[in-house]
């Protein structure tokens, strides 16, 4: 691993936008080939030896169809990197300007991987949108072909496709024609969104966020169809000096203020606690009543229903069109400090949802193929005593649904993939979401996003 690129490709993401927002981003077509200027320097920077080319000065270049390159070498423990840096540009005042920054991972820019035992070719990254965690990468295979990934956000959405090119002959081929041998294969819209596609996303996020001040939390809290704020589980009146929500009551709190502006009143609560589609088995079924473990999932479900059914008909309110169960990727790249692995993801699984390792990659993937929806998650883990001697106790071990909370993933207006997470009355963010419950699944339902909020 190279520490300075872990910094520069890393830590500087969006660094900038104190000043600068950004990226302005083209279709993949309209990037500026660099070829050419990577051709002149393949002897002098990406066949020398690792020592020659750790020692070099950085070279600054124009190219001919617009835009800098800042190339540079930086060193690794066991790896170095050849770095053909873009350089970012960004909105300032209201006008597109160059920020004099060149992170490595602006669109267009182009790394070679080698060894510094060696200065054998180990892998080449392309970045086709100016955003770290999403790249193209290639690796050697054989003296005639390589192996070409895609990875969004630390997923895999393509692992080990074989090009009829050696790595080497991709140091001069221009990105567009190396793309183009994977044909339709490569999923292209990853790399192209459209922001204006999200404007109702970031005015529904806005909206919310003014009304976030005037709630609270409370334990079991919620807000019943005739506006009062009343404990879920007994449907009596909360104390006015302590009056809140919590996460349940808040998700209520968010749909009632989406269909609220269509139907002029709020949702009743009892027909949200009840069973929605199929779950748990005949073992649960003796729990249902003393553990209540389908709770979040049954919760989410029927706030979903209720929301499709109004807003589009009774039809879209099923469990097959609410409930997200996409398999968009099977393996996801786990980092646990300086320790980076590979490992299989198995995507949806009945009862349970989705990993919460690969809900970043998924909610991007999500934000591309279906932009006009958001989603409500319940978190889920097995709960109880693992052995069987307790468990003859009383409290066998079954999976729970104990918490839910509100994604919107989108991108901002300059291109930016972000994820607003709204739960328990309080914004957080995706980071914090993921590292409260490492190890557990989320179980994913669709609300159509709506501009009129009035909760």
């Amino acid at each position: 691993m190279v520490k300075r690129t872990i910094i520069s490709i890393f830590c500087l993401v969006f660094g900038f936008t104190g000043y600068y927002s950004f990226c302005l981003d083209v279709p993949i077509s309209r990037i500026t080939d660099d070829s050419a200027f990577r051709a002149s320097v393949k002897e002098s920077w990406l066949g020398e030896s690792p020592g020659r080319v750790l020692a070099k000065t950085n070279v600054m270049h124009n190219l001919p169809g617009g835009g800098r390159i800042e190339l540079r070498a930086e060193a690794g423990q066991n790896e170095f990197m050849v770095i053909f840096a873009r350089e970012l540009t960004g909105m300032y005042n209201g006008r597109s300007v160059n920020t004099g920054q060149f992170p490595g991972w602006a669109q267009g820019s182009w790394i070679l991987t080698r060894r510094r035992d060696t200065g054998a070719p180990v892998r080449i990254r392309v970045f086709p949108r100016s955003d770290p965690y999403t790249y193209v990468q290639f690796r050697p295979f054989s003296g005639d072909k390589c192996q070409m990934d895609l990875v969004l956000y630390d997923a895999y959405i393509i692992r080990s496709m074989p090009l009829p090119v050696s790595l080497e002959r991709l140091y001069t081929m221009p990105v567009a024609e190396v793309l183009n041998l994977a044909g339709n294969k490569f999923p292209r819209r990853y790399f192209e969104p459209n922001p204006d596609d999200y404007r109702d996303q970031r005015l529904l996020i806005a909206q919310i966020r003014e009304h976030l001040p005037e709630l609270n939390f409370a334990d079991d809290g919620a807000i019943n169809e005739t506006g009062s704020y009343v404990f879920i589980k007994t449907g009596l009146n909360q104390p006015n000096v302590q009056t809140g929500l919590n996460c349940s009551g808040f998700t209520k709190w968010l749909i009632d203020g989406i269909l609220k502006p269509v139907t002029g009143r709020r949702l009743e609560l009892t027909p949200l606690k009840e069973p929605f589609g199929n779950r748990g088995t005949s073992f649960t079924d003796i729990w249902e009543e003393l553990r209540d473990p389908f709770f979040g999932l049954d919760w989410i479900r029927n706030l979903a229903s209720q929301a499709w059914t109004v807003l589009r008909a009774p039809s879209f309110g099923t469990l097959d069109e609410i409930e997200v169960r996409r398999e968009t990727f099977s393996q996801i790249i786990v980092r646990n400090g300086p320790n980076i692995t590979v490992q299989s993801y198995p995507g949806f699984l009945s009862n349970a949802g989705y990993g919460v390792e690969g809900l970043h990659p998924l909610l991007y993937t999500l934000a591309i193929d279906e932009p006009g929806r958001f989603y409500l998650a319940a978190v889920n883990n097995e709960i109880g005593p693992p052995t069987i001697e307790t468990n003859l106790r009383g409290r066998p071990r079954m999976r729970q649904y104990f918490h839910v909370a509100a994604l919107i993933p989108y991108f901002n207006e300059y291109g930016v993939f972000q994820v607003a997470v709204f739960e328990s009355a309080a914004e957080t963010s995706i980071n914090a979401f993921k590292s409260r419950y490492p190890g557990q699944q989320v179980n994913l339902v669709r609300i159509p996003v709506e501009t009129k909020f009035a909760p």
